[in-house]
């Protein structure tokens, strides 16, 4: 490794694969067993927590110190020191005899974080010992020159603060998704064109139902794009088919009816916790009175029904670390317990059904009809005069269209931080509703804002 591509490494962050640290950690047994349980990694030493360089040289003790913690790990490990500049990289392979342990105890590598697990645990987590996960494994069918949605990929790395003076494959392997000159399955996912040619089952099938059964459909959706998009299309398809309440008080304010957050947490979840190897699909059902999420795999073996909510076992946790970099879940282990928190709020339920091969989240709805007299009383003015709050999102829109008429969809995309499909939605929306009018074409066109 020269200094170039350790410092491009640095600037990657923290993540799956890599750990940055100003000195030899207490606890470097632990992160050597979490990296040899996963998919290997690396320890760089003599970076501080702002990812800035001190530097940091090893004396001979300290070199012996890092070799015996290796040697110490049941089973012993090696690992490989390099020294690059003034800085030390400890490269730690992927155990060849899995699960590896450190005084007694067991950890796995999910994101950035190293957490400790019983051995049953991580036993259970792999389909037999030795063996990745689904999202570690190399594409072969994967081709680069076909396949990779390099927009998409552009859009990741910019998410993710990620510097784009490097080359894309070197960029992938800083990010664990290249296994020699082949793409891993969670790049595939997140970077394909078509990522039905590679995994039919990856796709995202909504359903709107009339009533309480599912006996008559009234609408449906498939996306099949990459993971982002259908993640995105997803939500806003939701977004479409619930309602909107009305909160009063000093400005009557629009809410969508079930949480933002718990739906968005709910989705993530099912993404990246499903089984990629079973047939079945994301199922995304909305009836009169529930929204369900299901997702094909049921619990992570080794994870008890109990500790759903207060605990973490990730069946793709290459795939998670590519969501955290995005700022799309949280700490690992609490999705659960913010969805319940969520809804609580609202003062409505939320279920989780769980068995062997399926995991379901079924959010309640429930409709509160406010007449245009009830508004009037409780706000105390006439409904004319109330101020009517729009949702954030259009809003953006509204601010950066009134700000330069002649803004492009993808101007758009960069001011909101919003998806083409998400600006496309909401401008429909605003046209409905007479907010915005497009005078001209595409080209050389521009908005007029009416209300």
């Amino acid at each position: 490794m020269n200094k170039g591509e350790l410092l491009a490494l640095i600037k990657t962050g923290e993540g799956h694969s890599l750990e940055l640290k100003e000195k030899i950690p207490d606890n470097l047994g632990k992160h050597f067993c979490a990296f040899a349980n996963a998919s290997g990694g690396k320890i760089i030493l003599g970076v501080r927590d702002d990812g800035s360089v001190s530097g940091c040289k090893l004396s001979n003790s300290d070199l012996s110190r890092i070799h015996d913690t290796a040697r110490n790990l049941d089973p012993l490990l090696n690992v490989f020191i390099e020294k690059v500049g003034n800085v030390a990289v400890i490269n730690v392979p992927e155990g060849k005899n899995k699960p590896y342990s450190s005084g007694g105890h067991f950890y796995y590598r999910t994101g950035p974080n190293s957490q400790q697990m019983t051995r049953e645990e991580i036993r259970n987590c792999f389909q037999h010992e030795g063996l990745i996960h689904f999202d570690e494994s190399p594409n072969t069918k994967f081709d680069f020159s076909r396949d990779f949605n390099n927009n998409k990929f552009k859009e990741y790395i910019s998410k993710a603060g990620i510097s784009t003076v490097h080359k894309d494959t070197d960029i992938l392997r800083n990010l664990n998704l290249m296994e020699g000159s082949k793409l891993k399955n969670a790049g595939v996912l997140f970077f394909s064109r078509d990522i039905t040619k590679f995994f039919m089952s990856a796709i995202v099938s909504c359903v709107l139902f009339e009533g309480t059964s599912n006996t008559i459909i009234l609408d449906k959706k498939e996306f099949d794009a990459d993971i982002m998009s259908n993640y995105e299309n997803a939500i806003m398809y939701i977004f479409s088919k619930l309602n909107t309440n009305y909160i009063i008080g000093r400005e009557r304010i629009e809410r969508l009816e079930l949480p933002e957050d718990a739906l968005r947490e709910a989705i993530i979840n099912a993404i990246v916790h499903r089984d990629y190897y079973s047939n079945g699909h994301i199922q995304i059902n909305i009836f009169i009175d529930r929204v369900e999420i299901t997702n094909p795999g049921g619990l992570v073996s080794g994870l008890k029904r109990r500790e759903l909510g207060k605990k973490s076992v990730p069946r793709n946790s290459l795939l998670m670390g590519l969501f955290l970099r995005i700022d799309q879940v949280e700490k690992a282990g609490t999705g659960i317990k913010r969805i319940r928190e969520a809804m609580k709020k609202y003062g409505l339920k939320v279920r989780f059904d769980v068995n062997e091969r399926w995991f379901d989240v079924i959010f309640s709805r429930k409709m509160q009809i406010v007449s245009e007299e009830d508004i009037q009383e409780k706000v105390g003015v006439k409904s004319q005069k109330t101020p009517r709050k729009r949702p954030e999102n259009a809003q953006k829109l509204l601010d950066a269209i009134t700000n330069n008429p002649f803004i492009t969809r993808q101007e758009l995309v960069k001011i909101t931080n919003l998806s083409e499909y998400s600006i496309k939605y909401i401008i429909g929306k605003l046209k409905k509703e007479k907010a915005v009018q497009r005078i001209g074409g595409d080209k050389g066109g521009h908005w007029k804002v009416l209300k």
